[in-house]
């Protein structure tokens, strides 16, 4: 009854809220808004919420009443301590708790001495990577500037670790972060005690990938905050990238570096207004209202359970370089916790309508998925019961696109209860769009493991949508996770990857082992690009849990003709050991190849972290092409719109399909498609079916190498010029992204 009683709360203080007579405009609305819902979160019983728990245990301590209780309020304050970024401060407590510990206490023992060993860890990681941060911090596996300077808190952690393996030479948490902080010291593996060494972390089988490089610290993208989303896509129409980061915290602002076409970013956040609002696990860009410039929806409350009630916000780009909270007066405005959604045309009437995937956790905390409908006036209206879309699950993932090819978009559905949906979109009925669960005859319902973010896409080019979908199954830290896989132990499901098939005959099949996908990764961000321009949709996924144990790497896997997948994480340099979420493909250079941008930071204070810009390097002689359509009949961005491009390769008939869309969960590639052709010398033909009228246009003998607009119905390709920039040189006076 607990969770009941809060949301009747929550939902009477919000009723009050919007009641009043509105004196503010509705930026000011909605960050007003964000405030109180701050402040109502600000409880100890709320688990991530750090600030009030270590004011909840200093009370107990400063209590002389409680000296009963003050072993258990000490350890748990440690543990706060480095929920806030408190690191030395948590030593000092576990140190003296180990003092005033009897030692054949071994369970009370062996837990505290493992809590002072990640504070040590903890402690290196604050002192070399973050106050003393390069482009090779955290990267597994470490080596090169990333080999700590101050050696002091691993060198700290090892000789706890050791212990620890010496009483429990089983334990594999332990084992794992050992061979870590030898790392990071640069004593793996020749440093590493024989019986608890890992072996083969350094090494790299697939040498398959040509090293990338992390430029976000020379152009001033390396924003440091906790977990959030991340767009990349042209936000004023000047035909350059831009990019919008958030934080889920509700007390950290959202940025947006604007490209200046010069290799240089402008931050303006302040004056774009974006900086005013707060949180956000997830964002993506749509453009709700056909105007031609791109809007941002932001997603909040996702993990916080009876105290995620937190609006989403619809952000309006007003082509000025300012946005515009049109949350409430669309009719969006709704209290529940997500981070996922997915906007499509499901009713293909020409204007973009929105499904958000909700999180409930139990029978007294029932949060259904909404499906709003856009009325083609600014305006939307929920219809997810009346369109048989009204999912009740704890909702994680959710992508949206035309899997069995009829003309209409469908939804598919990851969830922490480990079931999967997919919702078959059977079109019009009785003039609203209608959906069908088919997932059982689709033979989705055989994956029965907790799954987090998902997508369609094409990874075969057979031009039929496929499925990924990434496991989120683990007991307590992810540690002993990639310690097991290492040393070839069977972890089962947990933090695997599952890849559908589509047979075209509306079931899929499980490829997973035979595409090589079945590894250890936990994916809590995931997104697909083609990183060598060779046609095949390559896979990028930012891992982790808040758990601070859990230190593994982020994985990228290069897709290979369309048959299986390797893991090139080390050769790509791209491994970073720090929490990673929003992920977005995107040449934001103009040279040719896509980079990655990757949101970081965990869900702590403490856990903050540069983001990071990996620039590819260019992986060999490929060609490519940009498409950059515009509906006039369909939706202004053309969400939807599938396009075939068909070239002879080595003279063998090639073709590659994409679907417009910004890609997986979470975070936002640009809604342009780029399109790798190998080493094809001219395109013999692109084919674009639009959606709504399903016409399909053509256009034939195209030079690659260059970016192309496509206006729906128009036979005319404009051609769009833009700059090559380098951001990995060092320039005298280069000017990162600074404030306007």
């Amino acid at each position: 009854m607990k969770y009941k009683k809060i949301n009747i709360l929550n939902a009477a203080v919000f009723f009050l809220f919007f009641s009043c007579q509105e004196k503010n405009n509705s930026n000011k609305e909605m960050v007003a808004l964000l405030s109180a819902v701050a402040k109502s979160e600000y409880t100890m019983t709320n688990a991530f919420c750090p600030e009030a728990k270590l004011a909840f245990w200093d009370s107990i301590l400063n209590d002389p009443a409680n000296y009963l209780k003050a072993p258990e309020a000490t350890y748990y304050k440690a543990i706060t301590l480095l929920e806030m970024g408190g690191e030395q401060e948590s030593v000092t407590a576990f140190e003296g708790l180990l003092k005033k510990t009897n030692p054949s206490d071994y369970q009370r023992v062996e837990m505290l001495l493992k809590g002072l060993a990640i504070a040590y860890m903890r402690l290196g990681e604050r002192t070399n990577c973050l106050h003393n941060h390069s482009a090779q911090s955290c990267l597994f596996p470490i080596q090169s500037s990333g080999v700590h300077v101050d050696k002091t808190g691993s060198s700290n952690a090892i000789e706890i670790y050791e212990m620890l393996l010496q009483r429990n030479p089983d334990d594999l948490e332990s084992r794992w972060l050992l061979n870590i902080a030898y790392m990071t010291i640069g004593g793996y593996p020749k440093d590493v005690p024989s019986g608890f060494l890992i072996k083969g972390l350094d090494e790299d089988s697939s040498h398959s990938v040509k090293p990338f490089s992390d430029a976000a610290g020379n152009i001033g993208l390396n924003t440091n905050n906790l977990a959030g989303g991340s767009i990349i896509d042209d936000f004023n129409n000047d035909n350059y990238l831009d990019l919008i980061s958030s934080s889920w915290s509700l007390a950290e602002g959202m940025h947006y570096c604007r490209n200046n076409s010069t290799g240089t970013f402008t931050d303006v956040s302040d004056s774009s207004g974006l900086s005013d609002f707060t949180g956000g696990l997830n964002i993506m860009q749509t453009d709700y209202n056909n105007d031609g410039f791109k809007d941002v929806f932001v997603l909040r409350g996702a993990w916080k359970g009876p105290y995620g009630k937190e609006p989403n916000s619809l952000l309006r780009n007003n082509g000025d370089g300012t946005f515009t909270d049109v949350t409430k007066e669309s009719g969006l405005l709704s209290f529940h916790p997500t981070q996922t959604a997915t906007w499509n045309d499901f009713n293909k009437d020409g204007w973009l309508d929105l499904f958000i995937g909700n999180e409930s956790n139990s029978e007294w905390d029932l949060n259904i998925c909404e499906l709003y409908m856009n009325n083609k006036d600014g305006t939307f209206t929920e219809s997810a019961l009346k369109s048989n879309a009204a999912i009740n699950d704890f909702v994680k993932g959710v992508t949206s696109g035309d899997y069995d090819n009829d003309g209409w978009p469908d939804i598919f559905i990851s969830t922490l209860s480990k079931q999967k949906v997919l919702l078959k979109n059977e079109g019009l009925k009785s003039g609203s769009v209608h959906f069908k669960n088919v997932t059982k005859e689709a033979g989705l319902d055989s994956c029965t493991t907790k799954t987090f973010p998902t997508c369609f896409f094409d990874y075969d080019n057979d031009g039929w949508l496929d499925i990924l979908v990434c496991s989120y199954e683990f007991g307590g830290s992810l540690a002993p996770y990639p310690a097991a896989e290492a040393l070839h132990f069977n972890v089962g499901n947990s933090g695997r990857q599952f890849l559908f098939r589509n047979k075209h005959d509306g079931t899929f099949e499980d490829v997973t082992d035979k595409a090589g996908l079945h590894k250890v990764a936990f994916a809590m961000g995931m997104n697909f690009g083609d990183i060598d321009n060779d046609g095949y949709p390559d896979i990028y996924m930012g891992t982790g849990n808040p758990l601070y144990q859990s230190l593994v790497p982020n994985k990228l896997f290069k897709n290979v003709n369309g048959r299986s997948f390797i893991d090139a994480t080390s050769s790509a340099r791209v491994g970073n050991l720090q929490k990673g979420h929003g992920v977005s493909f995107a040449d934001l250079d103009n040279d040719g190849d896509q980079d990655i941008y990757i949101d970081m930071g965990g869900a702590y204070k403490g856990d903050a972290y540069q983001n990071s810009l990996y620039i590819n390097p260019g992986q060999n002689n490929n060609r490519w092409i940009n498409l950059d359509l515009e509906g006039t009949k369909c939706n202004r961005v053309a969400i939807g719109a599938k396009i075939k491009v068909s070239f002879k390769e080595n003279g063998i008939e090639r073709s590659v399909y994409r679907d417009v869309n910004s890609g997986g969960s979470f975070g936002s590639n640009p809604l342009m498609q780029h399109i790798g052709i190998g080493s094809a010398t001219i395109i013999e033909k692109i084919e674009i079916k639009w959606p709504v009228s399903n016409t399909i246009q053509v256009f034939k003998n195209i030079q690659p190498g260059q970016t192309i607009k496509i206006k729906e119905g128009s036979a005319v390709l404009q051609t769009i010029l833009r700059k090559k920039t380098n951001f990995t040189e060092t320039r005298s006076g280069l000017i990162s992204c600074s404030p306007e």
